[in-house]
């Protein structure tokens, strides 16, 4: 009985070691009017607010980041370790809204800290 009590401890101690830790992130791309390129939104979950404005994925020069589809800017994300989840698009009037979900693998030191909402220009 000690064995087995002493084996099933080990399987879940075993189990709680190899456990991922996922950080996520959704992908908001919407279409320019009159351009085939999108801009993506990046929400982390950080905090909002409409007096701000939106705040698209911006380059090391601060300018706004267009992609040509949201398949590109998927590539981008996955060069950075980031990974598909789930994908659903929203209409509103004529305008599809495309919301991509992300994951990423971190460490568990890294899972105390919040993603930062430029985390993309690492």
């Amino acid at each position: 009985m000690k064995k087995l009590l002493f084996t099933l401890a080990l399987t879940i101690g075993t189990i709680g070691l190899y456990a991922k830790n996922y950080v996520y992130c959704e992908l908001v791309g919407t279409g320019k009017f009159l351009n085939n390129k999108i801009k993506v939104r990046v929400d982390y979950g950080q905090e909002t607010s409409f007096w701000k404005g939106i705040s698209y994925l911006k380059d090391e020069n601060g300018k706004n980041i267009e992609f040509n589809s949201m398949v590109d800017a998927m590539n981008y994300f996955g060069k950075q370790g980031w990974e598909f989840v789930q994908a659903y698009v929203i209409t509103n009037g004529n305008q599809n809204v495309c919301h991509w979900l992300l994951k990423k693998d971190v460490t568990g030191e890294d899972m105390d800290k919040a993603p930062e909402s430029d985390e993309h220009k690492k």
